[in-house]
């Protein structure tokens, strides 16, 4: 009996070692699990979050223009002659019929006084005729010449008469000659560098004197791809087409102007048109052959989801984003960018409106990833 009890005692005592034991593996095995998922589990990534929000965004085309006087100028003397004094400062505003260079006038007045000379001696002879027409006409009245007499003297009153015409368009000649000695300026504007100075030969519409340009106003010309063309015809319908002109590297500084003129022909070699834009340029800011950035609206995006700029990534297949789900994970979305402008891309597709995306901090994401907003300090850290 005491042997029975002996081992059953045994028995026991080893179950509950065995119990024991097993409660024991399943409690350290327990902690040890949450031990592992609590060390795996990475904590928030902060970064700069931003909504999509809906708004009108104008869609612009941008290309680059060089500024063009609106009227320009290469003064060449008419006639052959000798400079004989430059009027104008290099650089000078000049007004409509300023002078700014004379040619030496000594010969033009000679040739004027030759002219008006035999003008005046064939003005003389045309009033002997009309005399002897008279004379003439009463003798034949009286019967002393005959009709042919007075026929010849007729004739020698209508030759006096072209003779005197020639003269005078001898004179007026000279007188052309003579004011094309003296070279104006045919419009208001800018007179460049000195091209000629005392003593110097011209020949007759060779020797380039002067160039004006007028600046005010301006054009800006610009070559835009073909593909905008029916937008472009669209837009300007009735109605100048805006645009705004910047300088390189001036960002701060935007010029207002009207684009009116579409070349009549794309093209070929480029795949571009030929457009002008007139800007007023009352301050004379910009100069003709200067470089500049043109911008037009083409057409407004309306009601267009817009995410900051720098949200959007690059991968290999194209513009994607980071966009936060309601568990604060992030996942990786496809979108197309329609424009860009003002630091906000217009996504045409992959987002809607009221969304939450990661504009900043996106270097440290891969999709699943949890994140939180950054403190304003972090939010300045580079990503």
């Amino acid at each position: 009996m005491e042997a029975a009890v002996s081992a059953k005692r045994l028995l026991l005592l080893a179950a509950v070692v065995v119990a024991g034991g097993g409660a024991a593996y399943w409690f350290l095995s327990a902690r040890e699990t949450a031990s592992a998922k609590t060390v795996r589990t990475p904590p928030p990534v902060p970064v700069a979050l931003a909504q999509a929000t809906m708004r009108n965004v104008p869609l612009l085309l941008e290309a680059v223009g060089r500024a063009e006087a609106y009227e320009s100028v290469t003064l060449k003397a008419r006639v052959d002659g000798q400079v004989a004094a430059v009027t104008f400062t290099e650089g000078q505003h000049v007004r409509e019929g300023d002078v700014l260079v004379r040619l030496d006038p000594a010969d033009f007045n000679a040739r004027l006084a030759q002219a008006e000379a035999n003008q005046a001696r064939d003005q003389a002879l045309l009033t002997k005729t009309h005399a002897d027409v008279a004379r003439y006409a009463a003798l034949k009245d009286r019967g002393f010449v005959s009709e042919e007499k007075v026929a010849e003297v007729r004739t020698n009153e209508a030759s006096a008469a072209a003779t005197v015409r020639a003269d005078q368009a001898a004179v007026d000649l000279a007188l052309l000659q003579l004011g094309y000695a003296t070279l104006r300026a045919p419009f208001a504007g800018v007179v460049g560098a000195r091209l000629v100075f005392p003593g110097t030969a011209v020949k007759t519409n060779d020797t380039a004197l002067a160039v004006v340009n007028r600046v005010r106003p301006l054009y800006v010309s610009f070559a835009v791809p073909e593909k905008h063309l029916s937008r472009l015809r669209t837009a300007m319908a009735g109605n100048a087409l805006k645009v705004a002109v910047r300088i390189p590297g001036e960002a701060g500084q935007s010029f207002e102007g009207e684009a009116r003129f579409i070349d009549n022909a794309v093209d070929a070699s480029t795949g571009t048109i030929q457009m002008k834009a007139t800007l007023p340029n009352r301050e004379e800011k910009l100069t003709p052959g200067q470089f500049l950035n043109v911008s037009l609206v083409l057409d407004v995006a309306r009601n267009a989801v817009t995410v900051p700029a720098e949200a959007v990534q690059q991968g290999p297949e194209g513009s994607f984003l980071f966009v936060v789900r309601p568990d604060s994970s992030v996942e990786t979305r496809k979108v197309e960018v329609v424009a860009t402008r003002d630091g906000l891309a217009v996504i045409g597709t992959g987002l809607q409106n009221g969304e939450t995306v990661v504009a900043d901090g996106q270097l440290r994401l891969t999709p699943g990833v949890r994140v939180q907003q950054a403190a304003a300090k972090d939010t300045a850290a580079p990503h």
